[in-house]
């Protein structure tokens, strides 16, 4: 009798144990579809933001003034932000490919889940010190810095300013979704190997 009840029990913990369950399914499913949000905000972000020039005539009496264009090229960190988001998005096809793979043969190794959990943190902090850098230049060209003497620009180029704000919201939801994803992998990897 004894051996019977360990056997139904063992039986119901093996059904729920990852890599055999609907929970394992419906948690690399949910892997898949945020990777696939974590593609789009990121290509989005990065298509934003390298839109992002303009140039402003100003008329002074009797002649017109072109004052130099403003775009992301002439901040060494908005540069940086559009680099950083690039390798995101890499990131976020090969993972997604790499999940979706892993869903099809219904199972994944402790490995593999190793392996996600830290691209998966690494890519929160590239792209959150990149929001933060991008963040910090927008906010410079909207406010200014009286004590250095660095003037707001976003009075001048208004269409600029309103691409890098939308791209840096754009990768700030891009960063929660990376650390959802690194949450989930940690998760995932913890159950793999319990």
């Amino acid at each position: 009798m004894g051996s019977d009840e360990t056997k139904s029990t063992l039986d119901t913990e093996r059904s729920t144990v990852p890599g055999s369950g609907t929970t394992t399914k419906s948690c690399w499913m949910t892997q898949v579809v945020l990777r696939f949000v974590l593609f789009a905000a990121t290509l989005t972000s990065i298509v934003v933001m390298v839109t992002s020039k303009q140039t402003k005539n100003i008329f002074i009496p009797g002649t017109p003034i072109r004052i130099p264009a403003a775009k992301f090229t002439n901040s060494p960190a908005l540069i940086y932000f559009v680099v950083a988001l690039s390798v995101a998005c890499f990131y976020s096809i090969v993972s997604t490919f790499v999940t979706v793979s892993a869903l099809k043969k219904h199972s994944c190794s402790a490995i593999l889940l190793l392996n996600l959990a830290i691209m998966d943190a690494v890519m929160v902090g590239i792209v959150a010190s990149a929001t933060g850098a991008g963040g910090g230049v927008a906010y410079l060209g909207l406010k200014g810095n009286k004590e250095v003497r660095w003037g707001k620009i976003c009075h001048i180029y208004d269409k600029f300013c309103r691409h890098v704000g939308g791209a840096i919201a754009v990768s700030l939801f891009a960063s929660v979704i990376l650390l959802l994803l690194s949450i989930i992998s940690v998760l995932s990897l913890y159950k793999k190997i319990r």
